[in-house]
């Protein structure tokens, strides 16, 4: 659990054998590649392989081909090292012409169909006219309009009947009458001002349109049917080509993108002399997997294991491991940022304490379950990491909500349950205003106790760390723990038990001598690494450092009492369903279902986003703020 061991592998072998090796490279699996200029900028004379790859302009026309013409190209899988990317573009290209002469040729049957359809439907509407299209425009003397105009706009005629034009209806819709005027070209201007102002919508009959209507009709149907064969036809061009090179087009494309795949890895490869070394990381587990890759070149190809550290020019990933319970909220962690390789990983403590937490401020056996439901149905049929968090916090605060006693805001619902099992109520009271104070003292003391863990694991990192200096002297070190602990245990001991504690001895020895570490941990740290204790003197240093270790206390105190806030949405918790139930009252009879269901909905929406902030809060500013960096850098695998 927690971070997964890990080790550093050179994979190294002489340049000759570089597609060969890469060949065998981009197909392993949970390998974390480092990528070459990383090291070549702290090796002298080392050399990249990185150059222009020639794949992806093909890769990107091919792309087009299958995208424009709906090619579905076969998978198929072929390697082979005597590419000619020539041959491929040509290929390619040829193809590629031959697809877009057929389908220009159906585009243009595509236009005339269209525009013989829509002299079509011109035509259709002046069927009744007996008279040869061609005479009529034939007319030298006379102006004729083809068009439309409103029913209404017909009746309007009648007030230009002494207007020397002549008007013919031909046909009539719902809307509209399909009609003809003419009139002498001495007029034509007066005319068709007359028209336009009564809506008039000219119509355009086409010059390829010839004789009468119903001739014309006909004519144009078959010229659309003609048209139609000759697209149906080239159609089955274009499958047929299509077909026929499907599969080369489908190995070109494997070869590719194997030949893209090679060239992109070229960037973790560094040369040096006539050698070239691949660095990676991979889990300890996968290492013999790695070396089985390599096992029939072993002759030419070197596989060097060593520990995830030893290089100290690259900084080892990180990968989380963790159980079912804690894996979700390796989400919280990432937001914050990942754990170096030698830290801590935090996520097994965030699941424990947030669900804590969580589970305490937001305490109700119906609401947890609800939450839980929801929770994994997001998870579920969204896979939402988030989800896969509530049914956990959902579990939580059905438990808390259990001992509370508290259902959907009824708190005498599980009376019966408790007098079952031999209490005469429930555990606590939450709105007993004697449980109050007792509820935030817990708060405090649940707050104070997760800060000395943090602390704890923050000697922990530095130990790993092997930073001494900051692991005596620091705030969270050492002695901030004893300072810290030894405050909170002697209020615990005086007040609480009446047991005195504090005594100049022991103030001296836990808080004089913490203190004075404290305030003297920068130069006290130079020391450690021989630098001067105080560079800039020491009255400078006495004045930042008062006001630095002022900070500190404070931050102790401030940090403390913001736990508090958890023993205050218990209480709002609590308040907030107290007025639903009021309200159900209120209302009465069937209403009062409604105020319950709806005053559930609002709480569960409102006070579990806030409270979720909050601890989220407590996580980042009052724990990792004492013992987690976050400055890891991602385990990202080759093959992902």
């Amino acid at each position: 659990m927690g971070i997964a061991k890990i080790k550093l592998i050179d994979i190294t072998s002489n340049t000759t054998h570089l597609d060969p090796v890469l060949s065998r490279f981009v197909d392993l699996r949970e390998f974390h590649p480092v990528l070459a200029s990383e090291i070549l900028e702290r090796v002298h004379g080392s050399t990249s392989f990185v150059a222009e790859n020639p794949c992806q302009p093909l890769l990107q026309e091919l792309d087009e081909i299958e995208k424009k013409y709906d090619l579905n190209l076969p998978d198929t899988e072929v390697r082979d090292y005597n590419y000619d990317f020539s041959e491929m573009y040509d290929y390619m290209s040829q193809i590629k012409e031959s697809l877009g002469e057929e389908v220009n040729r159906i585009k243009e049957l595509e236009d005339h169909i269209r525009k013989y359809k829509d002299a079509l439907i011109q035509v259709k509407h002046i069927e009744s006219l007996d008279i040869p299209l061609d005479d009529l425009f034939a007319c030298e003397f006379v102006s004729i309009r083809f068009g439309r105009l409103p029913n209404d706009s017909v009746e309007k005629l009648r007030f230009f009947q002494s207007r020397p034009f002549v008007f013919k209806s031909f046909n009539t819709d719902a809307n509209n009458s399909w009609c003809m005027y003419y009139t002498t070209d001495e007029y034509k201007r007066e005319v068709d001002n007359i028209f336009s102002s009564l809506f008039f919508e000219r119509i355009f009959i086409p010059d390829f349109v010839h004789g009468r209507p119903k001739e014309a009709a006909k004519a144009l149907e078959e010229e659309i049917k003609q048209a139609q064969k000759m697209i149906d036809n080239y159609k089955s061009d274009i499958y047929d080509i299509s077909c026929g090179c499907s599969n080369r087009l489908a190995c070109i494309k494997s070869e590719l993108l194997f030949l893209n795949r090679t060239f992109e890895a070229k960037k973790y490869v560094v040369g040096l002399g006539d050698k070239f070394t691949i660095s990676g990381f991979v889990e300890e587990h996968n290492v013999p997997r790695i070396q089985a890759a390599f096992e029939d070149m072993k002759d030419t190809v070197e596989i060097e294991v060593q520990e995830a550290d030893s290089d100290k020019r690259i900084t080892p990933p990180t990968k989380l491991k963790n159980g079912w319970f804690s894996k979700p909220f390796g989400l919280f962690v990432e937001m914050y940022g990942l754990p170096g390789y030698k830290d801590i990983d935090p996520t097994p403590f965030v699941a424990i304490t947030y669900s804590l937490l969580f589970g305490m401020m937001f305490g109700d056996l119906g609401q947890g379950l609800v939450l839980m439901l929801i929770g994994w149905l997001l998870y579920k049929y969204k896979g939402m990491r988030l989800g896969a968090v509530g049914v956990r916090i959902g579990l939580s605060s059905a438990i808390f909500g259990l001992i509370y006693g508290s259902v959907f805001g009824n708190e005498e619902l599980l009376n019966p349950l408790f007098h079952a099992l031999g209490f005469e109520e429930k555990p606590i009271h939450v709105m007993d205003s004697n449980f109050t104070m007792t509820l935030l003292i817990a708060a405090i003391g649940i707050g104070a106790t997760l800060i000395l863990i943090a602390m704890i694991f923050n000697i922990i990192t530095l130990i790993r760390k092997k930073h001494y200096a900051e692991l005596i002297a620091s705030h969270n070190g050492l002695a901030g723990f004893t300072l810290y602990g030894f405050i909170l245990v002697g209020v615990v001991l005086q007040m609480g038990l009446l047991i005195p504690v504090f005594n100049p001895i022991t103030i001296g020895i836990f808080v004089g001598i913490p203190m004075l570490l404290i305030f003297f941990k920068e130069p006290i740290e130079r020391k450690f690494h021989g630098h001067k204790m105080f560079p800039t003197g020491f009255g400078g240093f006495f004045v930042e450092g008062f006001f630095e270790l002022f900070e500190i206390v404070l931050s102790y105190v401030t940090n403390t009492m913001s736990f508090l806030r958890v023993g205050g949405f218990i209480l709002s918790h609590a308040g907030m369903m107290l007025v639903v139930m009021s309200l159900m009252e209120m209302v009465g009879g069937a209403g009062s279902i409604v105020v319950l269901i709806f005053g559930n909905i609002f709480v569960m929406a409102l006070e579990g986003m806030i409270v979720g902030i909050q601890v989220l809060r407590l996580e980042f500013y009052e724990m990792f703020s004492r013992y987690y960096e976050g400055n890891g850098v991602a385990f990202n695998a080759l093959n992902l």
